[in-house]
């Protein structure tokens, strides 16, 4: 394989390249020719998983996000993800519009208006009624839930074990780094080369679920401003067009092509917020952007602890209902993001102390995302209809944006612009925001993926990259392509099952980084040099290291 990859001109680990390669081709090929058998058996793999360990899911998160509290708050808050003399490579605004746009900008602009308005006809918890306050209240706090600070927390730990571990200690940049501790040289051998395919795949179909999501709004918004025929030919297209994006993006490299597209992004969609807040019922949103920091704070440990005990099942021994359709299904499908995200978090926070790094990825996205439902979320439910004795925030058609999601969630945030003033204008600008978003999104992964082949954080040759950018549409091409509906919906299933060992991946990182932890040597760090633990073995300080860092 070492001559194959030299003859292709390739710079990578050949075992990782070639298998993680074969495998997603070979699954695919799988998927397009028997989807719903293989979605069966991955349905039943999914029910199982949510049915018995839905609460390892839920628990789990709470204690990553208590881990990051602490490893913020301790003695190692202020050690910096690098050698000393390091510093920050981006500012806090490109670095914050790079976070945003590579996690999960699709997903607000997917589910900004589809997921209040969801729980708000049909409210999850029980004993609320639909379409009323306590209702309307309920279906914020739990969009927020879902994806505000528990969302980045699943991104933040793997971003700081590998930011640690790799920036720190010059290991390779691979996702078995981080289990040195635990694995010394191991990771070079059979169980740091899984580990690392398992995170290449877990990206590639992890994405592929995103993509197929975000091509799907494209489509549904091209087809409400011109009347194009919403089908799989349109959907190909969008695919294909916004991959060639994505692939000059991933040509030009992280600060020419990911950060121009990330930072032209944040503030499109943030002319989008501005413009609702200002067409729409200002003061009513102003008024809901505080109460919902309340709702927020108030209702996060009744749901970060709500495990459907009571009311999912029979006592606890049926399947799960709700939560294990949306809560579990979330944070199975986020984890396998993770490793992209997390080494792409890595990758742009180098220089960065532990607690700028915990407080900016934890905060700073959950912020905005707290505002983004606040405005979309309290809009779209006040021009839906928003309880007998609020008929001032109706709109002109109450019911209409209910009625989108029922009929197709991708339809939720242009039939919400057609309520507001401008509404072809506004529609326009929200597909091609959703279109970058896309773009963003593969880029990052595709560049991600390439380190992880490689081991290294320089860029390896174009066509070793441009590849993962055309494999990551070409999954969702072919699966919507070949396999239509019942493809994409056993991917799905199948990122939830791939879900759990990397979800077990990442608890394991914990103790890693306490171990670590343990073995800084304050006085070593104090003077500007790497700690020299006999248990890491790490490189030795390198002497043209200050002078490599940027000014």
């Amino acid at each position: 394989m070492k001559e194959l990859a030299n003859r292709l001109g390739l710079r990578v680990d050949p075992t990782i390249f070639f298998v993680s390669a074969g495998l997603s081709v070979l699954f695919v090929l799988a998927l397009v020719i028997a989807p719903v058998p293989i979605g069966a058996a991955f349905a039943a793999g999914r029910a199982w998983i949510v049915t018995n360990l839905g609460w390892f899911f839920i628990l789990g998160v709470n204690v990553w996000l208590g881990f990051l509290i602490y490893a913020a708050m301790s003695r190692h808050g202020h050690i910096r993800l690098g050698p000393r003399n390091s510093r920050p490579e981006y500012t806090n605004l490109s670095w914050f519009t790079m976070l945003f746009a590579g996690g999960i900008g699709t997903v607000l602009m997917f589910w900004g208006v589809a997921e209040p308005i969801s729980h708000y006809s049909s409210p999850p918890l029980p004993g609320v009624e639909p379409y009323t306050f306590a209702a309307a209240q309920d279906a914020v706090s739990i969009s927020l839930y879902h994806l505000a600070l528990h969302t980045w927390t699943i991104f933040a730990l793997p971003g700081l074990a590998f930011a640690y571990f790799i920036n720190r200690y010059d290991l390779p940049v691979r996702v078995s780094s981080v289990f040195y501790p635990l694995l010394r040289e191991g990771i070079h051998g059979p169980i740091g080369k899984a580990i690392d395919i398992a995170a290449i795949l877990g990206t590639l179909f992890g994405v592929a679920v995103s993509l197929g999501l975000g091509s799907s709004q494209v489509a549904a918004g091209l087809s409400a401003l011109f009347g194009w025929t919403d089908d799989t030919g349109l959907r190909v297209a969008i695919l294909a067009s916004l991959t060639a994006v994505a692939t000059v993006s991933i040509v030009a490299g992280l600060d020419k092509g990911v950060k121009m597209l990330s930072n032209l992004n944040i503030g499109m969609a943030v002319g989008l917020m501005v413009f609702v807040l200002v067409t729409g019922s200002t003061l009513f949103l102003l008024r809901g952007i505080v109460e919902t920091f309340g709702l927020y704070i108030g209702n996060l440990p009744r749901l970060a602890f709500w495990n459907d005990m009571l009311h999912g099942g029979d006592m606890g021994t049926g399947a799960w209902g709700w939560q294990g359709d949306w809560t579990v299904f979330y944070w199975a499908w986020t984890v396998t993001w993770s490793p992209f995200i997390g080494l792409f978090v890595a990758r742009i926070s180098r220089g960065r102390t532990i607690r700028e790094f915990v407080f900016g990825v934890l905060l700073a996205p959950s912020i905005f995302t707290i505002i983004w439902f606040a405005i979309f979320g309290w809009q779209a439910i006040a021009l839906d209809g928003l309880g007998a004795n609020a008929r001032e925030f109706m709109g002109p058609s109450a019911g209409a944006i209910s009625a989108a999601v029922a009929e197709s969630v991708p339809l939720a945030m242009f039939a919400f612009f057609a309520e507001l003033p401008w509404a072809p204008l506004m529609q326009g600008l929200a597909v091609l925001v959703v279109a970058i978003f896309f773009a963003t999104s593969s880029d990052s992964a595709s560049l991600v993926v390439d380190m992880l082949c490689s081991g290294t954080p320089e860029p390896g040759p174009v066509r070793q990259r441009v590849f993962w950018g055309v494999a990551e549409g070409a999954v969702a091409a072919m699966l919507i392509l070949l396999a239509g509906d019942a493809g994409l919906s056993a991917l799905q299933q199948v990122i939830t099952v791939v879900g759990l060992p990397i979800f077990v991946l990442v608890f394991l990182m914990i103790p890693a980084l306490i171990r670590g932890f343990a073995n800084e040597d304050i006085d070593h760090v104090t003077v500007g040099k790497r700690p020299a633990l006999s248990e890491f073995d790490p490189k030795p300080e390198d002497e043209d290291e200050a002078a490599r860092q940027p000014s």
